[in-house]
């Protein structure tokens, strides 16, 4: 009887999940890149509980067809680099394409998209603990929206280790003060519970 088999998707994408994905500054962090990738003027971030509750990370960017708003669910899809010799070339934040299967595959997550370019209705993908659920046509503005709930409802030991609401919160607030900072040509947005944090305009 063979004793090595290879891991089920999901179980893969739960430990890429460790090592990607430590607390809701990490989810927050890997969304903003994303969506600074995009070329976007504005990126708006909202959270709830800590982050723990709810990431929303919205940015009016190139967005995406429904073909790619599938595959980039999928594990080491990306549109960064496409050979080994782009690693030399790359000028965006993110490349290896894990954040996004990870990210899903220990929440409940909800993208909808709809690219900048073209008349194509906006789609929208719910995926929960890595199960694609419903995959559908929907009305949005150009970019991208991604939805983050419950984060490590199906890991419970890893959902134990996060620290206060507060805590949490002010990593998120540390990073994107310095995303913000690095940024300043795109206009960020940040609220927590509702309440509006900063509303920083874009500097030319």
């Amino acid at each position: 009887m063979n004793r090595i088999r290879l891991l089920p998707e999901q179980v893969a994408n739960q430990i890429a999940a460790g090592e990607v994905i430590e607390r809701p500054a990490s989810v927050v962090k890997e969304l903003v890149e994303n969506a600074l990738d995009a070329r976007p003027a504005r990126v708006t971030v909202e959270i709830q509980a800590g982050g723990r509750g709810l990431i929303r990370v919205t940015d009016d960017g190139v967005g995406m067809s429904r073909d790619d708003a599938l595959l980039c669910l999928e594990r080491h899809a990306t549109s960064k680099i496409q050979r080994a010799e782009d690693l030399h070339l790359i000028r965006t934040m993110g490349f290896r394409g894990e954040a996004l299967p990870s990210i899903a595959s220990v929440s409940r997550m909800t993208l909808t998209t709809r690219e900048r370019e073209g008349d194509t209705a906006a789609t929208q993908v719910i995926i929960h603990g890595g199960k694609l659920l419903e995959v559908k046509a929907a009305g949005s503005p150009p970019g991208t929206c991604l939805e983050v709930r419950h984060l490590f409802f199906n890991l419970p030991a890893r959902r134990k280790f996060l620290r206060s609401d507060e805590t949490e919160y002010s990593h998120i607030h540390h990073y994107l003060t310095l995303a913000a900072l690095a940024y300043p040509e795109v206009a960020f947005t940040f609220t927590k519970d509702g309440r509006s944090i900063w509303q920083l305009p874009a500097v030319a």
